[in-house]
């Protein structure tokens, strides 16, 4: 079975992206789920950059590392090697409506997950636990229920 891939798009791939990857990734691992894997990246990535601290805060709150973590730039390679793409907004999602598979968070959960760029480390949190939710949502709805089309 070839490996499946859940791709989180957010602006500068900084905050929101890394910080669902990290989480589903996490999720995943927890419920023993196979052929399965997570990705982000940026529709405007800083290169060479890292995630904001307080993302990285907000994930080792819970237990999760991410020193290894780089932005990465999106591009249509990414996005047509991905089983799932998801945008953090309704607005990102309209960006990338014509590259095929894109969804958004408010298409899974009813809201968009907004920047909290510059923000303090309880917006963070806020973030983590919204997007939280979102992750348990694909796992259930999407990844437990998905059917290789023949």
């Amino acid at each position: 079975m070839k490996r499946k891939k859940i791709l989180f798009v957010c602006t500068g791939n900084t905050c929101r992206s890394p910080m669902a990857e990290a989480l589903l990734r996490s999720k995943i691992k927890k419920n023993k789920i196979t052929w399965w894997d997570a990705a982000s990246c940026g529709i405007q990535a800083e290169v060479g950059g890292s995630i904001s601290p307080n993302s990285k805060k907000a994930l080792e709150e819970v237990g999760i590392s991410v020193d290894k973590f780089k932005p990465t730039q999106l591009t249509q390679k990414k996005i047509t090697a991905s089983t799932l793409v998801v945008c953090m907004t309704q607005s990102q999602k309209q960006i990338l409506e014509e590259c095929g598979n894109i969804f958004c968070v408010r298409d899974i959960c009813g809201y968009d997950v907004p920047d909290p760029y510059g923000c303090d480390l309880e917006t963070y949190r806020q973030t983590r636990e919204a997007l939280s939710r979102v992750c348990d949502m694909i796992i259930n709805n999407y990844i437990k229920n998905y059917k290789e089309e023949v």
